[in-house]
């Protein structure tokens, strides 16, 4: 008995193609992309996180600079003590101040990329 000529098998190859997404699994990438409220709360994460580190800077340089004008009035007859405070005292901790903090936000932006590129 002949085949019927429509019962023919045709076999297709190719290349496995990738679909958006797999099973179970999110790209936060692309929620970011998208504007999600996923990709929100990621990026909100990275702003809180650096305005975190910014903020603890500032308190940091405030409790360093602040206490000095009540030092200074403390000792009216001590102005190369202020001099020497001011050029020399305080620029060690200023230079690890800003030290600190630009290796903190590199850090919270490597962290972020990190999350974002799954790995």
């Amino acid at each position: 008995m002949p085949q019927d000529p429509t019962e023919r098998r045709v076999t297709v190859t190719g290349p496995p193609r990738r679909t958006g997404r797999a099973s179970g699994h999110y790209r936060p990438r692309t929620e970011i992309d998208e504007q999600t409220t996923l990709g929100h709360t990621y990026v909100r994460s990275l702003m809180r996180s650096q305005l975190r580190a910014g903020l603890t800077a500032l308190a940091v340089l405030g409790l360093l600079v602040g206490p000095l004008p009540l030092l200074f009035a403390a000792m009216p007859d001590a102005r190369r003590l202020e001099w020497a405070v001011l050029g020399f005292g305080l620029y060690a901790p200023l230079v690890l101040l800003a030290r600190w903090y630009v290796r903190r936000a590199e850090r919270n932006e490597r962290d972020f990329v990190r999350l974002v590129e799954d790995r």
